[in-house]
């Protein structure tokens, strides 16, 4: 594995230390202009929960080994040059907003590819983050959880055992012995130990701690064939993993009681077209100025949903046609959150450029509009429907608080797609002002 995993994800921690002072700022002297900031002075201005989701998508994308903190190190300064310059981008140190879009939309489609998703496991109390799609098959008894891919190419188990007058040292060493394993690297600390190699011809990575005569143990094995798709996703486990989390959750931060997005009528007939997270889970949902809406489709596959409203008259339905939007700039139509407009519901309109997402074939949004335009409907400069914009906060192996909001665009393709799968109707044409056809979308949770 590159740079052998496990010794980065240790070593991480001292190259941070060293990133500290190495990019100290220098001294100036008297009337001499200031020096031009650093790409690790500038990330230093970004919200540690923004940095920590930044190191989360560089080791998604292949180019960060190391722990996922947030704190500036040489290493996260050399991963962002890298995905610079697999972008084809000058390789700076320093993500602007297209390119951090970029990285994000990578990022998320990686993360789904495997299905992570974060958890806590009801049987040892650890939590975890688990490629759900690569290892669907789960198991528990009174030790711990399992889960594995239907071939058993790809292994995850959490156990749990109690142990007395046991160090951490001791049990590196009896986890050493198991039969087969061959060590390529081992680290003890005072509240964990790592260690990673091979097993009977897989490669494997161990995590285990200790506290209060409990021992809480991860380990993953996996086929050397799968290394390629496995390195990122243990990278991801191992800052994910927290045995003794106390309170922490597991998973994103819970979805809004009341939520705000941008619906797009589709239809005379009281069709509404949105973002399927923004209606996800929802005892209730509003359309502003028109009540009740039932919630008739929704599609993981699309991260799109169909709603409907019952009487209406005279709604004016968003011209979808059929044609292509250019590329470039966007102008977007939706409905921003009452924050975000001191309690308002006024109907705007911003600018936008959209941006493909490297060779992950996604289209990135930048700069990402206001929260509450998640469902948004986009149009190029002739007027042409250019998809729908979703908005996105990042899934990060641990708390991120701070983390920006990452904008993406489901093509006017996937639209037409979905919307005739569920026997609605296009509008054709091109739509000069589409304030008429947004409405403000209100889902009411638990």
């Amino acid at each position: 594995m590159r740079s052998m995993l496990a010794a980065t994800l240790i070593v991480a921690g001292a190259a941070t230390m060293a990133a500290h002072g190495a990019n100290a700022a220098p001294k100036q002297t008297a009337g001499a202009p200031p020096a031009a900031q650093t790409p690790a002075e500038t990330a230093k201005t970004l919200a540690q929960g923004e940095r920590q989701a930044i190191q989360s998508d560089l080791a998604w994308t292949g180019d960060y080994n190391g722990l996922i903190n947030g704190e500036v190190s040489d290493r996260m300064i050399a991963a962002i040059k890298q995905f610079q310059t697999n972008q084809g981008h000058k390789p700076t140190g320093v993500l602007n907003p297209q390119e951090r879009g970029q990285l994000a939309e990578a990022a998320r489609r990686l993360q789904a590819s495997v299905g992570w998703k974060l958890v806590s496991d009801p049987v040892t109390g650890a939590r975890v983050g688990v490629p759900t799609r690569l290892v669907p098959q789960q198991a528990s008894d009174g030790n711990g959880t399992r889960w594995s891919s239907s071939t058993g190419t790809i292994q995850v188990a959490l156990s749990r055992r109690k142990e007395a007058d046991v160090s951490i040292a001791k049990l590196a060493e009896q986890e050493k012995k198991e039969p087969g394993r061959k060590i390529e690297y081992s680290a003890i600390k005072p509240d964990f130990f790592v260690l990673s190699g091979t097993q009977n011809q897989k490669k494997f990575y161990i995590r285990g701690s200790f506290k209060d005569a409990e021992v809480r143990i991860l380990t993953v094995l996996y086929d050397q064939a799968t290394e390629g798709t496995m390195q990122p996703v243990v990278v991801a486990m191992s800052s994910a993993y927290n045995p003794f989390p106390g309170g922490v959750q597991a998973g994103p931060p819970p979805r809004k009681k009341v939520e705000y997005s941008t619906g797009t009528i589709v239809g005379a007939d009281g069709a509404i077209l949105a973002d399927r997270e923004a209606v996800e889970g929802c005892l209730s949902i509003v359309v502003a100025g028109y009540g009740p809406a039932d919630l008739a489709d929704r599609s993981k596959e699309h991260e799109l949903a169909l709603l409907r409203i019952y009487g209406a008259s005279e709604l004016k339905p968003l011209s979808i046609g059929s044609g292509a939007a250019k590329p470039g700039a966007v102008e977007i139509t939706g409905v921003a959150d009452p924050q975000s407009q001191a309690g308002g519901a006024a109907v705007t309109t911003v600018k936008a450029q959209l941006t493909a997402a490297g060779t992950t074939g996604g289209l990135v949004v930048t700069p990402p509009p206001s929260l509450g335009f998640s469902g948004a409907p986009a149009r190029d400069a002739e007027g042409r429907f250019a998809g729908l914009t979703t908005l996105r906060l990042p899934l990060v192996a641990g708390a991120a608080d701070g983390a920006a909001a990452q904008a993406t665009l489901i093509t006017a393709d996937t639209v037409r797609s979905y919307l005739t799968g569920v026997s609605v109707k296009l509008a054709e044409g091109t739509t000069k002002d589409p304030k008429a056809s947004v409405v403000r979308v209100i889902c009411v949770r638990k």
